[in-house]
């Protein structure tokens, strides 16, 4: 099993800091780009709504959606911690492969879902701030797929800098819509009593929750969490957990305020003038200039609707490598998986907006939510029993009252999503000019899903003596082993590109081999010329590197070293590989220096194109 993220896996140090705030401050960063989730495009539409139609008096669903919220998401964090597992790696490992390949299929729709309610709210903002077509805004979201990976090679902390950066926009931006609306004191505080005036608040309270915890994000907590390299001993795994805690409540806090301010925005402004039936972003834009006497209002609004979108679709994408790999054990180049997932959601929106226009942006966000919510069982209910399992948590297990806490919260949760399921799929029907077709394909699919999810609540506690690891791979766990001599390395590839990183790859080769072992410097000659014309090429490069490689063999050879040289052409990974595959030899060394930024966006790393292909065994050398 590979591990979570493998790019940036434990790539943050938390040892050998000098001062605990230094420690904690270690610690603190993957919840925030948990937080965005709660504050995405998505939750706008059900604030405003219920803000607008209710006042404040909704203000207490928000707390109790974040205090839900705060214990599934430490669940993950826990989960992530101490297994050295995302949530999807260990559904893998947990379940069959082909209650797998649904589960993977359900968490895939429903992060596409996501991403359609990121794309249209970004397209929103860009509309309201610029007046650009609200088509046109769709368009330039698919840009944000280079800057999630520039972030990412930057390495985990700048990601986390630019996420807490944009969350920050978003806190000062609605920090001066307060202080514009001047909102009630008292009645704020009063919002924090339960009630629910009507059937209708009670519809929107369901909304809001429902829109509140996203699936993606625990697959996303559990494994952003292993970014941290810390002690892995019980102690260390305690603290860990403690510091993790810290920085989930603080994040999921600040997610609250953004919620509240929002719905608080909307009460102090729509309800307070007599508009009760605003619940369109677009019109509470419109209308927030008039009311409140400035400018800066739409425009403060309208920016952090941007930078919502913008930190959530981060996260989305993160997410969907996430589920990619652990379900399937499979890995993409990421630009292409961000490609993949952003057509995904662009497509349906530029199709309905070009059909019916803009002002159906409200029902998709809606239906956005809806697909969610289908989802949202599948993650919690097996989070919770991989928890609870004492074998699986090595101790760490959740106690019997936490326990208790997480079944009540997920009963809430997927009831609450089932009935908003339930509902719209009864008014689809009613409002269906051929219901037979939904009948025949929407009813059993929801069906379907419905007998899955039981499966996988009912399991464990019917299965309780299964204690092993699915094994989805071709091969058996049982090792038939003959007697066999020592072996011993002879022929030794390595791979140079005339950097820094040739030396240790070179040194380590000779440590293995010594003087006996027979030498093969590898380099492949990569520019426009060389990919089109191969060993006929005869340019400046070519020359340069014909040149460095019998430098290279002259020294080792002058050391007493067996050695050969092989300038190849083209693309590295398939020269490489093609190479290696028609000689015999024992092993192939690599140095991961390779490129940085622009060239990995379009070609990936080399490494990962040769790892795949060659049969013997790879010793990969960190530069």
């Amino acid at each position: 099993m590979n591990t979570s993220l493998e790019e940036v896996n434990q790539s943050v140090s938390t040892q050998n800091k000098t001062s605990v705030f230094r420690k904690i401050l270690a610690f603190f960063g993957p919840a925030y780009l948990i937080s965005v989730g709660y504050m995405d495009p998505g939750n706008w539409a059900t604030d405003i709504a219920g803000g607008s139609q209710f006042g404040y008096a909704l203000i207490w669903v928000l707390l109790m959606s974040n205090i839900m919220a705060l214990l599934l998401q430490s669940l993950s964090a826990r989960l992530g911690i101490v297994t050295q597992r995302d949530l999807a790696q260990a559904s893998r490992e947990t379940y069959s492969r082909y209650v797998n390949y649904i589960l993977y299929f359900l968490a895939e729709i429903a992060i596409a879902a996501c991403d359609l309610a990121e794309v249209l709210g970004m397209a929103i903002g860009i509309n309201l701030l610029f007046g650009l077509p609200l088509i046109q805004g769709v368009m330039i979201t698919v840009l944000d797929t280079f800057l999630l990976l520039f972030l990412i090679n930057k390495g985990i902390r700048k990601m986390e800098a630019f996420i807490i950066t944009l969350v920050s926009i978003i806190g000062l931006s609605f920090i001066c819509e307060m202080i514009f609306a001047q909102p009630e004191l008292p009645k704020i505080i009063g919002g924090l009593v339960p009630s629910l005036p009507d059937e209708t608040a009670l519809y929107i309270a369901i909304g809001i929750i429902g829109a509140t915890v996203m699936p993606h994000n625990l697959y996303l907590h559990s494994s952003l969490v292993q970014t941290r390299k810390f002690d892995r001993s019980p102690s260390g795994i305690k603290q860990a957990l403690k510091y993790n805690f810290i920085d989930s409540t603080i994040a999921l806090n600040l997610a609250f305020f953004v919620n509240a301010a929002i719905l608080i925005l909307a009460a102090a402004t729509f309800y307070k003038n007599g508009m009760f039936e605003v619940a369109e972003i677009q019109d509470a834009h419109r209308f927030l200039e008039p009311i409140l006497g400035t400018k800066w209002a739409p425009i403060l609004f309208a920016v952090a609707l941007i930078a919502a979108g913008q930190s959530s679709t981060i996260t989305g994408t993160l997410a969907g490598q996430i589920v990619m790999e652990g379900y399937l054990n499979l890995r993409i180049q990421p630009w292409v998986r961000r490609i993949i997932t952003r057509l995904i959601a662009i497509v349906p929106a530029v199709i309905v907006i070009l059909v019916y226009g803009e002002s159906v942006t409200g029902k998709m966000l809606i239906f956005s939510q809806v697909i969610l919510s289908l989802q949202l069982g599948f993650a919690i209910i097996p989070l919770i029993h991989f928890v609870s399992d004492e074998s699986k948590m090595k101790g760490f297990h959740i106690s019997t009252a936490t326990r208790i806490a997480a079944w009540i919260i997920a009963s809430i949760i997927v009831s609450l999503n089932a009935k908003l399921v339930f509902d719209e799929i009864k008014g689809w029907l009613e409002t269906s000019e051929n219901p037979i077709v939904l009948w025949l394909t929407v009813v059993p699919l929801a069906f379907g899903f419905l007998v899955l999810l039981l499966y996988i609540v009912f399991q464990p506690f019917l299965v309780k003596a299964r204690q092993r690891i699915e094994n989805h791979s071709p091969h058996h766990f049982a090792l038939r082993l003959s007697s066999f001599e020592n072996l011993t390395t002879k022929k030794i590839a390595v791979t140079v590109d005339f950097s820094a990183a040739d030396e240790k790859a070179l040194q380590h080769a000779i440590s293995l081999g010594g003087k006996d072992a027979h030498y093969t410097l590898i380099h492949i000659v990569e520019t426009v010329g060389a990919m089109m014309y191969g060993s006929t090429i005869k340019d400046h490069e070519t020359t340069i590197d014909e040149q460095l490689l019998h430098e290279y063999f002259q020294m080792l050879s002058e050391k007493g070293y067996q050695v050969t040289t092989k300038l190849g052409f083209g693309k590295p990974g398939k020269a490489i590989s093609d190479f290696i595959n028609s000689r015999d030899f024992d092993m192939l060394i690599m140095g991961t220096h390779g490129h940085h930024t622009f060239k990995d966006l379009l070609f990936g790393t080399t490494v990962d194109k040769v790892r795949h292909e060659i049969k013997i065994p790879l010793f990969l050398i960190k530069y």
